[in-house]
């Protein structure tokens, strides 16, 4: 054994029967791999890794594409062509982009409807509060109002055409004045019988107030 690797030897405090089996070594230990021969080849996992990563993946199989058509159905599962640039869209996404609005404020002096397109553009026409129907004043927050506002704004869509490009509306509700509750009697009466079906949601957008300004103090009488 050489005399060099006693101090080695020594310092990794091993007994003395495991130092005359210890198979002499020509470098220190490290986790540093020994430089490669300039016409060695990386062997064992490396060259397995090397030759994966250099393989191009094979196209997916048409059986696999027709497996999630039968499980997703030709509607929810589309891919695009490449003549097409379309992106890929799903059936909720069509439905959501195709849904008209059917806007409700209600407050405590008026009421408010307006009709948008799916691109929440009000349609022509169809914004409109009870001020525009001949109520004046303090008359204007009444319930009476609000359903007679709903069921002129009903029968006008009927009358300019819309109720045909309309398959689906969702109703948005703001405000708790008292036209909330009569909008909601008239689209559930005869006047609404004609959009009733066509209903896909109700949501409620009325605004809270975290903090925010000072509210105005109450009003008192006598």
């Amino acid at each position: 054994m050489h005399n060099s690797l006693l101090p080695r030897l020594s310092a990794l405090r091993l007994c003395t029967s495991c130092r005359t089996t210890f198979t002499p070594f020509s470098r220190p230990f490290s986790s540093t791999p020994a430089p490669l021969a300039p016409g060695d080849r990386p062997s064992g996992g490396l060259s397995s890794l090397a030759s994966n990563m250099s393989r191009r993946a094979k196209p997916s199989s048409p059986s696999v594409e027709g497996d999630l058509r039968e499980i997703f159905g030709s509607d929810l599962y589309s891919r695009p062509t490449a003549a097409s640039s379309e992106p890929f869209e799903t059936q909720a996404a069509r439905d959501l982009r195709e849904t008209y609005y059917f806007h409700v404020y209600a407050t405590k002096h008026n009421t408010h409807i307006t009709v948008c397109t799916p691109k929440h553009e009000p349609m022509k026409k169809l914004s409109l509060s009870a001020g525009n129907i001949g109520f004046k004043k303090a008359n204007r927050g009444t319930y009476d109002a609000a359903y007679q506002l709903a069921s002129y704004v009903l029968s006008r869509i009927v009358e300019q055409g819309n109720l045909a490009e309309m398959k689906r509306v969702e109703i948005v509700l703001r405000g708790f004045g008292v036209g909330r509750e009569a909008v909601t009697k008239a689209i559930l009466g005869q006047e609404g019988s004609m959009i009733r079906s066509r209903i896909v949601g109700i949501t409620d957008a009325t605004r809270l107030k975290f903090g925010g300004t000072r509210s105005p103090k109450p009003r008192r009488l006598g």
